[in-house]
């Protein structure tokens, strides 16, 4: 029995539109996960400093975010991951032993201690790493008359 040839062969491409849209919604959720950040950390000003957007950053960067959570305690975290300090001495070695020397970029809250900010500069010292960077914004957000804003940290002097 041979078969008869048909007129119009056509290929079913309902399978390969439904495999464009699983990479789809795969690549979507991994690039949201990688950007994820604490949105509540409010960064300090930062004038003065050098300007860098996130293409100048290096690919081998590391972000640690510093907060404050609801009982006003120093909240240490990677992503959406809350971290501790042994955990970050971990992590930096292990991206040192692949990258070798790269760049920590630290993101506090600008009312958190600097003793929590200190021990996540001593957990990045501990693990080899001293290129350590502060994040900030570039424009003042202090309360200007009229307008609300965060109450401005007064420079003691002795």
């Amino acid at each position: 029995m041979a078969r008869k040839p048909q007129e119009n062969p056509q290929l079913d491409m309902t399978p390969m539109i439904d495999v464009v849209f699983e990479l789809i919604i795969f690549f979507v959720v991994t690039l949201t996960e990688a950007q994820k950040k604490d949105e509540t950390i409010e960064l300090e000003d930062g004038q003065h400093g050098i300007v860098l957007t996130p293409e100048e950053l290096p690919p081998t960067h590391m972000q640690i975010d510093i907060g404050i959570d609801k009982s006003g305690k120093a909240r240490v975290s990677m992503g959406d991951r809350d971290i501790t300090m042994d955990e970050i001495t971990r992590r930096v070695k292990e991206r040192k032993a692949k990258y070798g020397e790269f760049p920590i970029m630290i993101r506090a809250d600008w009312a958190v201690q600097h003793g929590a900010v200190a021990r996540v500069m001593n957990a990045c010292t501990a693990a080899g790493v001293w290129k350590i960077s502060f994040m900030a914004i570039g424009e003042d957000k202090t309360s200007k008359p009229g307008q609300p804003g965060r109450p401005r940290l007064s420079k003691v002097r002795r």
